[in-house]
This record gives structure tokens, sequence and C-alpha cells, in this order.
């Protein structure tokens, strides 16, 4: 599955990468215009949280199945095909005049999301093999997700208050087909390995409804509690149905994933790591605007501008620098770096006032976060390592689901824990300002501490690589398994 030039490489890597800027541009974008949406088709404070959790449930839920299916029945296909679905639900959200259309296209949404965003990094891989090479394009590919965070942020503003939070979702659509049109020639294509390879329907049933059962398990946590009936209730269910997964997995004659994936140190390390260092990264990603909003009383597009120079810290570092250190020094090594930064920015943030200056309070952060430049493209490299040809897809799922749970898992740790204390000094007396700081400061704390477990787990389990021994590319399928087919 390789392109003939280089310039053709480079090309599919921008029609990837736009994909990407597209998904994670919804996702921050919907967040701005959150309170426009919420006035105008009247939602209550519990159902409007499912604008936001209805995609986070169907994207976590699915990637780790689409990117399997991606191998079976050929990425390109998938990914053309999940580009469509994720236009079309734009489409029908952006026309949307009640909640119920409204959520379901969010939904929608992220089914759409979960297809595409699924089989990108297992495309990538394939098409770049030379070591250098693929990380100067993960790089690439990692700036693409930094700026699509931040620009949707602006973005959001300027389009709610310019125009109407629908055309949030209706710029999608020029995007989205433009990507399909270019994605048409652009990217090689693959048969894939044929639904008979793989189909373990009773796999995939298991895998998603555990995965989906346990996302939403996580993203209600605030409402309910970690010790409530329904969090344990249905987080034991959600464990016993991924259990049952993986007993499935090592006895199915075509699993719907091959468990020799997860025997791969640095596969199974950087997974882990990836999901503790998102988790903790969420306190940067949404608390801190919620603290610039609701604290410092900045309004949604002075929020955005106000977080635009980490974007483009995190940016420089991935396009001119993640590569050259991971050569020189090792990914593991790139990837320790990148911690220590963020965990830098979150103690620097525990110490946070009510009454911040931004130049000497939030400045500093937004420079600090550029560890986001190092840790992002080196979890990527390390999380494709294991790859195969024939199951680049099944990596690409996995990697990206770890990251939905990880981000799950921000949510409710970080909120629960923010909204908690804020109550409890709120009911001492204290102002509402310094309630919500004091429960923000306890966030960052936390993230702090996740962010160490993420520097444990990679210091521990990650195997360091001299420069030359870097991961290399996914195995091309052998001349008797070519002939064969």
């Amino acid at each position: 599955m390789s392109l003939a030039t280089p310039r053709s490489r480079w090309l599919a890597l921008g029609v990837l990468s736009t994909t990407m800027l597209m998904t994670i541009l919804d996702g921050s974008i919907v967040t701005v215009a959150l309170p426009a949406i919420q006035h105008d088709l009247g939602f209550s404070p519990a159902s409007l949280s499912w604008i936001m959790n209805g995609y986070l449930i169907a994207v976590g839920g699915l990637l780790l199945l689409a990117g399997r299916l991606g191998d079976l029945i050929g990425r390109k296909t998938m990914f053309l095909a999940g580009n469509a679905v994720f236009t079309a639900a734009s489409l029908l959200a952006g026309a949307a005049t009640g909640q119920n259309l409204l959520i379901a296209a969010r939904f929608l949404q992220g089914v759409g999301s979960a297809m595409s965003s699924a089989v990108v990094l297992g495309i990538l891989v394939t098409l770049f093999t030379e070591t250098r090479e693929r990380a100067k394009a993960i790089a690439v590919f990692s700036f693409t997700g930094a700026a699509g965070a931040s620009i949707g942020q602006v973005l959001g503003g300027v389009l709610t208050d310019a125009l109407s939070w629908h055309w949030i979702f209706f710029i999608n659509l020029p995007i989205g087909i433009a990507v399909i049109a270019l994605a048409l020639p652009v990217l090689p294509a693959d048969k894939g390995l044929g639904l008979a390879s793989g189909a373990d329907v009773a796999g995939a049933l298991l895998a998603t409804s555990g995965l989906m059962l346990g996302i939403y398990t996580m993203v209600k946590v605030e409402s309910y509690g970690w010790l409530s009936a329904h969090t344990l209730g249905l987080g034991a269910v959600s464990l016993l149905l991924l259990a049952a997964f993986f007993v499935r997995q090592a006895t199915a004659k075509t699993p719907l994933m091959k468990l020799r994936i997860l025997r791969s140190r640095n596969v199974s390390g950087a997974n882990v790591a990836q999901m503790l260092a998102l988790s903790g990264m969420f306190a940067f990603q949404v608390i801190v605007a919620l603290y610039m909003q609701k604290v410092l009383g900045y309004s949604a597009l002075e929020t955005g501008l106000a977080m635009l120079p980490a974007a483009v810290a995190i940016g420089a570092v991935s396009l001119f620098i993640s590569a050259r250190l991971a050569a020189r020094f090792g990914t593991r090594a790139t990837l320790l770096a990148g911690l220590v930064l963020l965990f830098a920015a979150m103690a620097y943030l525990t110490r946070i006032p009510v009454h911040a200056n931004y130049v000497t309070d939030l400045l500093p952060v937004m420079l600090l976060i550029a560890g986001g430049g190092l840790v992002l493209p080196a979890l990527t490299t390390l999380g494709m390592s294991g790859a195969r040809d024939d199951d680049a897809g099944l990596a690409s799922g996995l990697f990206n689901t770890t990251q939905q749970i990880g981000m799950a898992l921000g949510v409710a740790v970080l909120s629960t824990l923010a909204a908690s204390r804020t109550e409890d000094h709120l009911a001492a007396g204290k102002d509402q300002a310094t309630a919500l700081t004091d429960g923000f400061h306890l966030a960052f704390a936390t993230s702090g501490g996740l962010l160490v477990a993420a520097f444990i787990v990679t210091l521990v389990v990650l195997r360091p690589a001299k420069p030359e021994q870097q991961p290399t590319a996914p195995t091309e399928p052998s001349a008797e398994r070519s002939l064969a087919a």
C-alpha cells in the first residue's frame, strides 16, 4: 500500500490531516457554542451535556471495531465512508430545530468520526515506512490536532456571534466534500483481508457494548458520584463485558483483535501512558478555559485568543523539534521530556490566583504546554510501532480508543473533583470566584499526578532504544502470503 512518489505521499498526508482537523475542530467549536444552543433550543443543563456525551460515546465505543473493519474491507473504503457519514451528520446537526434531532445527529457524527479516524494512523504508517520520514509525518499530523483544538475555540466564538450556532456544523460541509474528492485519487487503494479473515460478530458486540457503557458511566460520574449504585453497577457490567471480550479474542478462530499486538511492551505501555497523559491534559484543554470564563470573565472569543499561544507553541515544537529530538535521543527520552514540561505547566496552575494577570499567570503555562508537541508525536510513534500491514487499522483503532477513554476519564475525575471542592468552599461561605478557583486548583494538582503516573509508566514499561533503533515500519506482507492471496 505504498504510493509511487514522495509528493503523492505528502498529498495523502494532507488529506488525512484535514480529516483529523475537521473532527477535532468540531469538538472544540461545539464547546464554545453550547450556551447559544441551550438558549435557542431550550436544553436543560442535564440534557445539554448529551450534545457532547452522545458524540463521545459513539466515537469511543466504535473505534476498535472500525479499525478492524478497516483492515478487513479496506482502510480507504472505511475512511471515505466515515467522512461521508460525518459530513451528512453535520448537515443534519446544522439544520436541527429540536433537541432530539441535534443529539441524534451528534451521535451520527461520532459514528462517522470513529470510522474515519480509526484508520487514519493505519494509513499513515503504511505510507511512510522510513523512520525519519514517518517521524516528520506524525509531527505534521500532531500539529493538525493541536491547531484544530485552538482554531475551534476562536472560530466557534466568531461564527456563533456573527452568524448563529448552526454554522459551527455547516462549516464541516465544504471541508468534508473536499476531503472525499481529494481522497479518491490521492489515497492508495487497498482491498483489505476480507470479512472472512476476522468477522468476529460476538467479539464486536462485546467490545462495542463494553466500551460504550464504560464511557457512558465515566461521563455521568459527575451527576451520580463515584460510589453510587449507578456508577458501580454499570462500571462492573462494563468491565465484565470487556473481560469477556478478551476471553473471546483468546479463543476465537477469527478474532476481532489479535492479542499479540498487546504483547509489545512499547505498544501496551504507550497506550496506557497516553490514557493517563490525556486524562491529565484535560485540565488544560477544558478547565483552564472554564477558569478564564467563569472566574476572569473572558468571553468565548477572548478565551480562544488567550489560548492561541499554546497552539502555536505545540505546533512549533511538534513540527520543528520533536522529530529531531527523537532521532537524536530516542522516542522514549523525548516523551519523558514532554511529560516533564506538561507537569511543570500543571504545577504552575496550582497557584493561579482569583485575579490573574495574563502575562505573568497564564502566558507561562501556554508556553510550557508546548510539551504536548513532544508527547503526542512520541506516543503516536510508540503506539503504532507494533502494527503490521495487515492489522495497522486495528492498531490505529486501539490507539484512538485509549485516547477517548483518557479524555472521558479526565472529564469524570477532574470535573468531579473540581465541582466537589467548589461546593464545599461555597458551603463554607467563600465567594463564587474563590470557590471555583480552589476547585480548579485541586483539578490541576490531580492532573499533575496523572502526568507523573504517565511518566512512571514510560520509564518502567517502555523500552529505551537508540535513535537508529526507533520503531520501524509495519511489516509488509510476505511474498508467500501475497502469492496466496
